[in-house]
């Protein structure tokens, strides 16, 4: 129990390191997402900790993302007008992101050949941790396996959705939005904010309604392509 609260204490000062260093030198390879889980595999294994006994703490952190996912709300009420308005437009666009995104998975990865665990594995990689773990669970893949692929999809998106942004001149808040939240779930949606808040807001409603869809669809698509 000491080593899990120790665990939980510096898995939260790894980051905390992370995020100044990403302030002050804000590039790709400085990300929070990146930097903090590479630090701590690294300390693990100088100090001969296995993963099950830093999950003790560590886990509490996973456990945490469900409410964090819930404080959404509040942008979600402060918004709701434009929500209701371009409510269409939205959940259609998600849904189609959705099943682009786990059909696309799940052919890439037959198509090197992987083992259907570990397909299962990848195909919830583009929702919110705590769901894409439960989604993989559900449809017989390795949760810990997905978590990894979430984190790398998620610092992809955060990469490769700015510059989509600015390729193709996307200047509606909206869709920025929709775009990033769909893609890179938790991580686009900070970055989305830091766009604007009308942004930020309609990708926490993205990446919420992606993690309901991929949850009803996965299932339903996997079933035929197996």
């Amino acid at each position: 129990m000491f080593i899990g609260i120790i665990s939980l204490f510096l898995t939260v000062l790894v980051y905390l390191g992370a995020k100044k260093l990403y302030i002050r030198f804000p590039r790709v390879y400085t990300s929070p997402l990146l930097i903090t889980p590479a630090v701590l595999v690294v300390l693990l294994l100088l100090v001969n900790v296995p993963y099950q006994t830093y999950n003790l703490g560590g886990g509490l952190l996973t456990d945490m993302l469900q409410p964090a996912t819930v404080a959404f709300a509040i942008p979600l009420y402060k918004y709701f007008p434009i929500l209701k308005k371009y409510a269409v437009e939205i959940i259609l666009n998600v849904a189609v992101g959705s099943c682009i995104a786990i059909l696309s998975t799940a052919f890439i990865a037959k198509w090197f050949h992987l083992g259907s665990s570990l397909v299962d594995s990848l195909v919830p990689r583009s929702v919110t941790t705590p769901i894409a773990m439960n989604v993989s669970e559900m449809i017989g893949g390795m949760p810990a396996v997905t978590a990894v692929f979430v984190i790398l999809t998620a610092l992809l998106g955060t990469i490769i959705g700015p510059m989509v942004i600015r390729y193709f001149r996307i200047d509606n808040e909206i869709a920025r939005g929709v775009l990033l939240g769909t893609s890179a779930h938790g991580a686009g949606t900070s970055k989305a904010f830091e766009l604007s808040s009308v942004s930020g807001t309609i990708s926490s409603v993205s990446m919420i309604l992606a993690a309901i869809m991929t949850l009803c669809a996965a299932p339903i698509l996997l079933s035929f392509m197996s």
